[in-house]
């Protein structure tokens, strides 16, 4: 049985962090590989700050084009929004029948699931959670259970890192002129630098 990480963001641009936490899941959760799923316009971030989908699919595909266990996957960019989690996974399900699909995300996030849009759907729908630590964020996965029944069982907690980058302080950075080149994958850098991006 084949299964794949699920690692959603808007990646605005994609660093040495995201690298990181995408390798340690690959290794930690026995993965066969890892889809990276674009998100277009993530409910949480407002629409003004971001950059257009097709600069950050190029930046993304620039980060992923040495590392074949890592794959962009361009599900939520081909389909209308909204962009809710448990629909992106549905959709994959049924492009690749038989696979276990586990979706990655942080204690906070796994703190919030409940407040996602139809949670428990989204919990039947995997194979399982890979949830790494963040600090200040221990979620209570028995309160969780009584919530959305079934995500104890499919949650799998694993250590990353803690990599102080983050893609805001990166385009800041950028702005401002200061340094920013070793935040980034070498290939990231050079097509920012290329393109001019976030000035």
């Amino acid at each position: 049985m084949t299964r794949i990480g699920l690692f959603g963001g808007t990646f605005d641009p994609p660093h040495l962090g995201h690298m990181i936490l995408a390798a340690e899941a690959f290794h930690s959760l026995s993965l066969d590989r890892i889809f990276w799923i674009l998100t277009p316009q993530s409910p949480l971030k407002d629409e003004r700050t971001i950059s257009s989908v097709q600069q950050r699919r190029e930046l993304v595909l620039a980060a992923l084009q040495n590392v074949p266990e890592f794959e962009l996957s361009q599900v939520d960019i081909l389909r209308e929004p909204p962009y809710y989690a448990v629909d992106t996974v549905k959709i994959l399900k049924r492009e690749y029948p038989g696979t276990d699909f586990v979706y990655l995300m942080g204690g906070d996030s796994l703190r919030d699931l409940p407040a996602w849009h139809d949670p428990n759907q989204f919990v039947q729908e995997l194979s399982g959670l890979g949830v790494y630590r963040r600090p200040g964020s221990q979620p209570d996965l028995e309160i969780l259970e009584k919530l959305c029944p079934g995500i104890k069982t499919k949650t799998t907690i694993f250590q990353a890192p803690q990599i102080e980058i983050s893609a805001a302080d990166i385009r800041q950075r950028i702005r401002e002129g200061r340094p920013f080149r070793f935040f980034l994958p070498p290939e990231v850098y050079q097509l920012i630098c290329a393109q001019n991006l976030y000035r």
